[in-house]
């Protein structure tokens, strides 16, 4: 095995790895712990959210049949709740792939890139960021509302075009992030599980598409959306445990 050593990285046969950025760089590492404790809490408070949303729904709200969008729709009953923990999550979720996970895994090269922008488009980026202008004209629960009526203004058709392309974006993403962690020893061993999350993820997404006009599509939106941000999460805790303060190594010949 060939070693080269400075004081920021080293060449090992995985490829090569940043071993000093933590070590050398306190302000970067101080931000990318930040933005790691803030997608972790935006993320249990975005599942949490739509647990408590439902509470205050309109009679004839039904969380197996109508989805999260419905209950920040243009009519919804304090919509701005949803709007605010959703919008934050999208801000955390792209201030922890740009100070956090990308400087993490930037060391696998291209894989880390494209996987890191992939991410930051997703719907669990882009997506909830744009949130306050993805609203559905009016809720389900209404009888007067139908399916077509809900995309009939600009804000439903954003949230049904944005919503279907993100996920798809966020499944790719995890393919291509699974790629970037093989190539690194501090991450390697989280390639294999990142590649089936995705593949659970691509089924869960499938499901809803089948049963988003007929049957319990509200149901497996949501089995949907809470998989996507626990692996949101676990990539949180991942950077907090690849950033944690060591000992600086000497070179080596």
């Amino acid at each position: 095995m060939s070693r080269t050593t400075s004081s920021t990285t080293r060449t090992t046969d995985f490829g090569t790895t940043d071993l000093s950025a933590a070590e050398l760089r306190p302000a970067a590492r101080s931000r990318a712990r930040f933005w790691s404790w803030a997608v972790i809490a935006t993320h249990v408070a975005f599942v949490a959210a739509w647990l408590i949303a439902r509470t205050w729904q309109l009679p004839g709200y039904s969380a197996v049949d109508h989805s999260v969008s419905d209950m920040y729709a243009v009519t919804a009953p304090h919509a701005w709740f949803l709007l605010t923990v959703i919008t934050a999550a999208g801000v955390a979720a792209l201030g922890f792939v740009g100070f956090g996970l990308w400087p993490a895994l930037r060391a696998a090269g291209l894989p880390a890139r494209i996987g890191s922008v992939l991410l930051a488009l997703s719907v669990f980026g882009l997506g909830d960021l744009l949130t306050p202008f993805e609203r559905l004209a009016c809720q389900r629960a209404d009888p007067t509302c139908s399916s077509s009526d809900q995309v009939a203004n600009f804000g439903g058709t954003l949230d049904s075009t944005l919503t279907t392309l993100g996920l798809v974006v966020m499944v790719a993403s995890t393919f291509v992030l699974a790629a970037a962690m093989r190539r690194l020893p501090r991450w390697a061993s989280w390639a294999r599980p990142t590649r089936w999350f995705g593949v659970v993820l691509f089924l869960l997404l499938a499901a809803t598409g089948v049963f988003s006009s007929d049957g319990p599509g509200g149901l497996f939106e949501r089995l949907t959306a809470a998989f996507g941000a626990a692996g949101i999460v676990a990539l949180g805790v991942g950077v907090l445990r690849a950033t944690r303060p060591t000992t600086r190594l000497t070179a080596a010949g």
